[in-house]
């Protein structure tokens, strides 16, 4: 695992037994694999403690785990991300990710191309642009929306909260979001125990 900042793709420097990032000062650090396999997997299942680290369940035929990591330092966990990419007919490589983090991390506005820490204010106004399963209980996520017209069609971003901390949906292409129902369940990968050596890796890594 290599630390990075969680809130941009900037190397970090460990200063004064604490991490420094140049662009946002002083982080937690964002922890991630040179490659995606299961012992790096099951080392990250090691850090994220009671957080949960959620994967779109069941796996497609054909998809794989892409990338992952975790946000903490000093037994601490403040969020874990999970990337998972496939194919679709109607949209070709689609790429998933999936952030569960704490108040103020920013990791999810960094893979949503958001310059906010949170979600904002969208989130709760309104009726929700999908419910997905997080475990075991349904939880409503609002579209945020797109920065730019680019981001537009390239992805689409849902967030909401779940048991007391944000989650986040980013799908690439925008037009993937139509693969999401009230029944797409996302399960949480710390309690699989020996299950998880059949889950597939590999695949391009993610562009946040």
């Amino acid at each position: 695992m290599y630390a990075s900042c969680p809130r941009c793709p900037s190397p970090i420097a460990e200063q004064d037994g604490g991490f420094v990032c140049g662009d946002h000062g002083e982080v937690m650090p964002l922890w991630r694999p040179d490659t995606s396999d299961y012992e790096s997997f099951a080392e990250l299942v090691g850090r994220a403690d009671d957080l949960p680290t959620y994967l779109p369940w069941p796996m497609s035929p054909g998809w794989s785990i892409a990338d992952f990591g975790c946000v903490g330092d000093r037994g601490r966990t403040s969020a874990t991300v999970t990337t998972t990419v496939g194919t679709s007919d109607l949209d070709g490589l689609v790429e998933v990710t999936v952030v569960a983090e704490d108040p103020g991390v920013g990791l999810g506005a960094r893979c949503a191309g958001r310059p906010e820490l949170d979600p904002g204010e969208q989130i709760g106004v309104g009726q929700p642009a999908v419910r997905v399963r997080a475990g075991s209980r349904a939880v409503p996520l609002w579209a945020v929306d797109a920065e730019g017209e680019d981001d537009v069609l390239a992805r689409a971003v849902f967030a909401g909260e779940a048991d007391g901390r944000w989650l986040w949906l980013v799908m690439r292409p925008a037009s993937a979001a139509l693969l999401l129902s009230d029944d797409w369940l996302l399960a949480d990968v710390t309690g699989f125990g020996p299950g998880a050596l059949e889950m597939p890796f590999g695949g391009p890594r993610p562009r946040w």
